[in-house]
């Protein structure tokens, strides 16, 4: 996972966060989270040793259109 970044979009209309990583110069879609444990297992799946130390590390995922660990309308 080195080099790679994670970034949770903002909110859909129909509910969740589309979730995408950007490796190896091209963005691939994890899935839609609707909580912090949809995320955890998207990231797992993605080979991240330990995902939920990345939930908080800036350097590693991006939280867009809302705040982290919203997964609600605000």
């Amino acid at each position: 996972m080195e080099g790679a970044l994670v970034v949770v979009h903002r909110l859909s209309a129909s509910g969740g966060r589309l979730v995408t990583l950007r490796r190896y110069g091209h963005e691939e879609t994890l899935g839609l989270a609707h909580c912090d444990y949809d995320l955890i297992v998207f990231l797992e799946a993605a080979g991240v040793v330990d995902p939920e130390s990345v939930l908080d590390d800036a350097r590693r995922l991006e939280w867009r259109g809302g705040s982290a660990h919203r997964w609600d309308a605000e």
